[in-house]
């Protein structure tokens, strides 16, 4: 947080001690470009600080709550795009961060945030100064693009907390121009808003919890409300739901977890001149989703290390240390995950990079896209027969399905790693051709996938599919003889002739219509709806099958998942064949992490 002494928000004046004690604003002027990067760098904290809040209050117990984790690392990249050279202008500053948020947006949380920077920054254009007018018409804008990037809105969303935010911001800009009374009432509304998605979308009564991105997106402005007060400690607006934790049994009287994840180490570092490289350096070689920013006076450091005091050693050497948090990892422990199953979202480093396998040829990274590959005898210098396939696979086993059938190039992701715009944006440059048909398989990477569609020169093509079964339907459908509009239309209607089904562990416990789970049970999703649970993941999947009529179709793939082996899986096909005699059964290797089986029938 920053100083009150130095801090550039004091731009009206000084301010005394006094007056900061009765709780009134530090600075009541305007806000140069320079102040508003240092606003934005605190919201991205404050959220930074409660992502993993944001992440639990996925509405289905699974393990891929990433909502939190998108909208940081989406923050993220908006910070970094902006260079001291753009410092001078607020309209310069904003533009960047927009650029940077729309680049690096991931999931479809990610997504709306950038559309309402991208509003902010088409409004403030030009402007030099931040004042409580300009930011309520630029939340205004960033309304407008936001409700206009989503084909269809719905209330009770980021979308509701984003309007009427930006409605109190223009009512209270009416009364007081004051930047930080319009911000404080921007806030306020935010938080009832949030706390009013209930009564607007029923999923989310019915799972008794408020709205994860509009929750979000309550953060960032908070962030930024604390900056502009000036102080660590000012009273925080108490979030009007606060998400009720799970019971758990007393310390000194449970069954210790055992040690696996460690310690979750944050602090900041003061010094007159830190090494920002070096210091990144040094931490990314003590643990694992080291987070290190900063510059010369001040530094922020994350990283997960089996010893804390390693890292805290090492921190008070570089100068003075001060918001240190330390958590046990293992103390939030849950029972029975798949293997792979992380409960401290984020992964700050890109998603994890596939191995190349023989005789496939690994793309080029130029932007540091995580495990790009292509397929073999597919350079991107030689010429293709109908257009490019660019599809999302969350496994290597599954990759691999996707090229045998003809995509050229594979981008990393799904539950947890949904890629980034740019991640998506490379893949399409590289893939020869100037037409391009990507495939999300994900419901939560179409928008990303559009987003790169808008930014290329290339004729490119976004098939709907929200799932891997989806999105290989829709690639057997393909015709590499027909154009790009024929084979849109013709992998389009694919999608909707398959059925998927997904077993995995709840990781909270849930109630949705007649199901009610408990954390660790094994659980079935069927066209991304709880239907089922049962004992055994092996149950789920034949209670699954029944829910399909899977009696009455002809083809059953099971792709089986890091938490089976091949045995299991084997198992379970020569069970099913008894079961479905008719039915053509495969099991195929799929690698995705979090899901035992993903089941496509048809």
């Amino acid at each position: 947080m920053l100083a009150v002494t130095d801090n550039p928000l004091v731009q009206a004046g000084a301010t005394t001690t006094a007056e900061k004690a009765s709780g009134r604003p530090v600075t009541t002027g305007p806000v140069n470009g320079a102040t508003f990067r240092d606003l934005l760098n605190a919201g991205m904290a404050w959220l930074d600080r409660h992502h993993e809040i944001v992440n639990a209050l996925n509405v289905f117990p699974v393990p891929d709550g990433d909502t939190g984790t998108n909208m940081l690392l989406t923050m993220r990249s908006a910070c970094q795009e902006i260079t001291p050279e753009n410092t001078d202008s607020l309209g310069e500053v904003v533009k960047a961060a927009a650029h940077g948020a729309l680049m690096g947006a991931r999931g479809n949380s990610g997504v709306i945030l950038s559309q309402i920077l991208r509003g902010m920054a088409r409004r403030l254009e030009g402007e030099t100064l931040l004042t409580g007018q300009n930011f309520a018409a630029a939340l205004t804008e960033g309304t407008r693009v936001a409700y206009k990037g989503v084909n269809r809105p719905v209330e009770g969303t980021i979308l509701t907390v984003v309007r009427e935010a930006a409605t109190a911001a223009e009512n209270a800009a009416e009364l007081d121009p004051d930047l930080f009374f319009v911000l404080e009432r921007t806030v306020r509304a935010a938080d009832e808003s949030v706390a009013n998605t209930p009564r607007l979308l029923p999923v989310l009564a019915q799972a008794n919890k408020v709205d994860a991105r509009g929750k979000g997106l309550f953060y960032i402005l908070e962030g930024i409300y604390r900056a502009l007060r000036g102080e660590a400690g000012a009273p925080v607006i108490t979030p009007a739901v606060p998400p009720t934790p799970a019971p758990r049994a007393l310390k000194g009287q449970r069954k210790l977890p055992p040690l696996v994840y460690g310690f979750d180490v944050q602090f900041l570092v003061e010094g007159p001149a830190l090494d920002v490289q070096t210091i990144r350096e040094r931490i990314t070689a003590m643990g694992d989703c080291p987070l290190v920013e900063g510059d010369e006076h001040l530094v922020k450091v994350h990283v997960h290390v089996p010893d804390p005091g390693s890292v805290l050693s090492y921190a008070v050497t570089l100068g003075f240390v001060t918001d240190v948090v330390v958590e046990n990892m293992d103390d939030m422990f849950i029972p029975e995950m798949p293997k792979g199953y992380d409960p401290v979202p984020p992964r700050f480093s890109p998603p994890g990079a596939y191995q190349p396998v023989e005789g496939m040829a690994a793309a080029p990274l130029p932007f540091s896209a995580a495990g790009q590959f292509a397929a073999p005898g597919r350079p991107g210098s030689e010429p293709i027969e109908g257009p490019a396939i660019v599809t999302v696979a969350p496994g290597l086993g599954l990759g691999k399905v996707f090229l045998s059938l003809g995509a050229h190039k594979i981008v990393p992701g799904g539950q947890t790693m949904n890629p980034s715009t740019q991640e998506l944006l490379q893949a399409i440059e590289e893939v020869p051709g100037d037409q391009v048909i990507i495939l999300p398989n994900n419901a939560n990477i179409i928008m990303a996938a559009q987003q790169a569609q808008a930014l290329t020169r290339k004729n490119v093509a976004v098939v709907p599919s929200k799932s891997v079964p989806q999105g290989i339907s829709a690639l057997l459908a393909l015709n590499p003889r027909a154009d790009l509009d024929q084979n849109v239309r013709a992998m389009t209607a694919a999608v909707g002739q398959v059925q998927t089904g997904e077993v995995t562990t709840a990781v909270q416990q849930a109630r949705f219509k007649d199901i009610h789970v408990q954390a660790g049970d094994m659980i079935g999703l069927l066209n991304d709806e709880l239907t089922a649970t049962g004992p055994t993941c092996e149950a789920v999947v034949k209670t699954l099958l029944e829910q399909m009529g899977a009696a009455d179709l002809e083809v059953i793939t099971i792709y089986y998942g890091e938490p089976v082996t091949a045995d299991q899986a084997q198992a379970l096909q020569a069970e099913l064949r008894t079961i479905y005699p008719k039915q053509e059964i495969e099991v195929v290797e799929g690698n995705q992490p979090f899901y035992h089986y993903i089941i496509s029938a048809e």
